[in-house]
Formats: structure tokens, C-alpha cells, sequence
């Protein structure tokens, strides 16, 4: 029996970030949304891949994250597709991020989109741009784990 108030169901997961970016730290957000954004995202029709979020103006912004027209209702109520929308956060984690995002030139890009509690909520990580060879020695160590499971379970 599951308990209603911690209930957590992810809608989109952008696994390709893990390999773009050496993920430092995590934080969890809440996201301004209209009514059809929401209804859209109900259904899982979100893309998070091209995503990252700035901070302007003293305020957390997410920007180039796709979420689809809901397809139900007339096109007078639709929502941009890639329109910019507000995270919500408290202000001591914004005055952190502001320091570190300009400070050391770390990126902020979304992980994950998850319903908690009825609330749309986003998981943004503060990363540092991967190189070449970390890109390279993150598959190789890839291999070696498939390897190892593969030998593991021969025997």
C-alpha cells in the first residue's frame, strides 16, 4: 500500500546530461506553468534534452525545454512549445547558484521532470563540462561494468 504523500512519478528523465556533464550538486525546483502545460505534461509529452536554466535578474529562469501543445483542447488556449519558465526556488539557493554559475563557469541543466505531491517539480544540477576523454573513459567504464555483470552472471 503506498502512501499518497510521498508519492513520485518521473515524466522525463534526461539521462544524456550524465554523459555531457560532471554533475556537483542537485536541486529540486518548482516550475510556473499554465493550465495546458500542465495537462501536456500529465500526458509525457516533455523533452528536456536541449534544456539548461540561467539565473537573471535575481530570479531562476528555464529555457529551450520543449513541452507539446496539449492536442484536446482549441489552439486559443495553447501554450509556446519553448517558451521560458520561472523556477521556483528560495532565495539563499538562487544567491548560491548566482556564485557558483558565475564565479567558477558551471552550467545549470535539468535532470529530471517528476509530479510530487500533485506539483510539477524539476531536478536542475549544477555541472561542469565533460572533455573528450572523461566523454571516452565514462563508455569505457561502462564496458567494463557490462562486462563484469556479463562474467557475474555465468557464473
Amino acid at each position: 500500500m503506498s502512501d499518497k504523500s510521498d508519492s513520485y512519478k518521473v515524466i522525463s528523465d534526461n539521462r544524456e546530461v550524465r554523459f555531457r556533464y560532471e554533475i556537483l550538486e542537485t536541486y529540486e525546483a518548482g516550475i510556473e506553468l499554465k493550465g495546458t502545460e500542465v495537462k501536456s505534461i500529465r500526458e509525457g509529452k516533455v523533452n528536456l534534452r536541449d534544456g539548461y536554466a540561467l539565473i537573471r535578474d535575481g530570479q531562476a529562469w528555464l529555457l529551450n525545454v520543449h513541452i507539446s501543445p496539449y492536442q484536446k483542447s482549441a489552439d486559443y488556449f495553447n501554450h509556446d512549445p519553448r517558451r521560458t519558465r520561472r523556477l521556483l526556488l528560495h532565495k539563499q539557493e538562487i544567491r548560491k547558484l548566482i556564485g557558483k554559475v558565475e564565479q567558477q563557469g558551471l552550467t545549470l541543466v535539468p535532470l529530471k521532470m517528476y509530479f510530487k505531491k500533485g506539483f510539477v517539480k524539476i531536478t536542475i544540477a549544477l555541472g561542469k563540462g565533460k572533455k573528450i576523454h572523461d566523454k571516452r573513459e565514462t563508455i569505457k567504464k561502462r564496458e567494463d561494468q557490462r562486462e563484469m555483470s556479463r562474467a557475474m552472471k555465468q557464473y
